[in-house]
C-alpha cells in the first residue's frame, strides 16, 4: 500500500508540473507572436539605415577626411581593446539558448586574448552574467538586468548607445562587438557576433572609380547627414539585436515547455501503468491469501 501511495503522489506531482509547463508554453507563444512582429518590422529599417550609411561613406571617403570626423565609422586607428556586449535573457526555462550564447562568448574571449587583445564585457541580461562571472568577473565593466522582462523600446536601446558612445569617447575600448541570438523560427535560433563600433561599411556600396559622384543630393551636406545618422544607426542596430534576442528567448522557451509537457505526459503514462500493475498485483496477492486460508479451514 505504501508503494501505491507513493506512486499516486508522484503522478499527482507530475500532472501539476505538466499544467505549469503547458501554461508557460501558451504564454510564451502569445509573447512570441508579438516579438516576431516587432523584429520583422525592425529588420528592414535597420538594414536600410546601414545601407544609407555605406552609401554616404562611399562618397565621403573620397575626400580623405572620414577618419578624422567620424570615429564611430572608421575607429581611432587602434584595435587593442575590445568591448563585448552579451545579450541574454533575465529568466530561465528557455532551453539551451543562454548556454549557447555563453559558450560563443567564452570562445570569442579566448580567440581575442590569444591574439593579444584586451577584452571587456558588458552583460545585458542576468543569465549570461551568472555564468560568466565565475571565470571573467574581472572583465565585466558594466551590466544591466531586467531589460528583457518587460517591453523593449527604442529609448532603452538609445540610452545604451549613448553609454557606449561615452565609453568610446573616453577611450575605454577600440572595438565594440555584440553577441546575441538571431531569431529564425520558433525552434531555430542562431548565435551571432556582430561588430557595431566602428560600423562596418558594406564593400558592395563602395565605388569602383575614384571619380565617383553620388546622384543623390543631401541637405545640408553629406557630412552633416552622416554625423546625425551614425549615433542613430548604433541605437537602431542595438534595438534590432535586442528584439532578435527577445524573440529567440520566447521561441526557445515555447519549444522547451512543449518538450517538457510531452515528457511529463510520457512519465504520467508510465507511472500510471506501474501503478495499475502494482495495484493488480496487490489484489491478486490478497485473493491468494484469502483462498489459501479458506482451503486450509
Amino acid at each position: 500500500m505504501s508503494n501505491l501511495k507513493a506512486l499516486k503522489v508522484r503522478i499527482k506531482s507530475v500532472k501539476s508540473t505538466q499544467k505549469m509547463t503547458k501554461a508557460m508554453k501558451m504564454v510564451a507563444a502569445s509573447r512570441l507572436k508579438k516579438a516576431k512582429h516587432l523584429v520583422e518590422s525592425s529588420r528592414p529599417y535597420a538594414d536600410k539605415i546601414e545601407e544609407m550609411i555605406s552609401s554616404l561613406a562611399s562618397n565621403i571617403i573620397m575626400r580623405n577626411n572620414l577618419s578624422e570626423k567620424f570615429p564611430l565609422l572608421t575607429g581611432k586607428g587602434k584595435n587593442n581593446s575590445h568591448l563585448v556586449i552579451v545579450f541574454s535573457s533575465d529568466r530561465g526555462l528557455c532551453g539551451g539558448l543562454n548556454s549557447s550564447t555563453v559558450k560563443m562568448t567564452k570562445t570569442h574571449i579566448f580567440d581575442l586574448e590569444r591574439s593579444g587583445k584586451k577584452v571587456k564585457l558588458f552583460c545585458v541580461g542576468k543569465k549570461a552574467y551568472e555564468q560568466l562571472k565565475f571565470l571573467h568577473k574581472d572583465k565585466v565593466i558594466d551590466s544591466e538586468f531586467g531589460v528583457f522582462k518587460g517591453e523593449i523600446t527604442y529609448e532603452i536601446a538609445e540610452n545604451l548607445a549613448q553609454k557606449l558612445i561615452k565609453l568610446f569617447d573616453e577611450n575605454q575600448f577600440d572595438v565594440c562587438e555584440v553577441i546575441y541570438s538571431k531569431f529564425k523560427s520558433a525552434i531555430v535560433q542562431e548565435q551571432i557576433c556582430k561588430q557595431i563600433i566602428p560600423a562596418k561599411i558594406d564593400a558592395a556600396q563602395l565605388p569602383e572609380s575614384e571619380s565617383y559622384e553620388s546622384p543623390t543630393s543631401y541637405e545640408p551636406s553629406q557630412e552633416d547627414v552622416l554625423s546625425d545618422l551614425l549615433p542613430k544607426n548604433l541605437a537602431m542596430q542595438i534595438y534590432n539585436e535586442m528584439l532578435e534576442n527577445s524573440a529567440s528567448e520566447q521561441g526557445a522557451r515555447m519549444a522547451a515547455m512543449e518538450s517538457a509537457s510531452n515528457n511529463a505526459g510520457k512519465m504520467i503514462k508510465n507511472l500510471t501503468l506501474v501503478y495499475n500493475r502494482t495495484r493488480q498485483a496487490n489484489i491478486t496477492k490478497e485473493l491468494i491469501d484469502i483462498i489459501s486460508g479458506a482451503n486450509s479451514v
